[in-house]
């Protein structure tokens, strides 16, 4: 008999109330870690579903992201205020909107409201690469990595 064991992550966050806190990650997705940062950047401090109506829009194409730390060569979006640079990175927008639903249903399991649910931790993390490479003239290749990304999510009862 084969026995599996359940991965025991842990989170970058501590001193929780578990009464009043749920927790969901996302883990060695194919996003961005750099689209999946700046979103995490302004999806923190908000309430649950104010945020998942923002990612929707992201991913329509109707509200732009505004990328504050990876900003070369990013064109001005009309829809920012105080900020001029932004992208609609509907990829990483996706993932991070399952991590959100995710974190939804394990908030309803144990009973919280979730009107009242407001994101107090979300963070992006580089993962581990995968190595691959690219067929290049005269019989050489350049690496053409890809790099993985988690996304960890805490939302809280107010």
């Amino acid at each position: 008999m084969v026995e599996y064991k359940v991965p025991n992550y842990k989170i970058s966050v501590f001193g929780l109330d578990a009464d009043r806190t749920a927790i969901a990650t996302g883990r060695n997705m194919r996003i961005s870690p750099k689209h999946a940062r700046e979103i995490c950047h302004e999806l923190k401090g908000k309430y649950l579903e104010t945020a998942q109506e923002y990612l929707e829009q992201v991913i329509t194409g109707e509200r732009s992201v505004p990328f504050k730390r990876y900003r070369k060569k990013i064109p001005h979006r009309r829809d920012l205020q105080k900020w001029p640079a932004g992208r609609y990175p509907q990829k990483a927008a996706r993932e991070i909107l399952r991590v959100l639903e995710n974190v939804e249903q394990n908030s309803s399991f144990k009973g919280l409201e979730v009107s009242r649910l407001r994101i107090t931790h979300i963070a992006a993390q580089r993962g581990r690469k995968i190595r691959g490479i690219m067929p290049r003239a005269h019989g050489r290749s350049s690496p053409s990595n890809q790099t993985l990304t988690h996304i960890e999510v805490v939302v809280t009862e107010e």
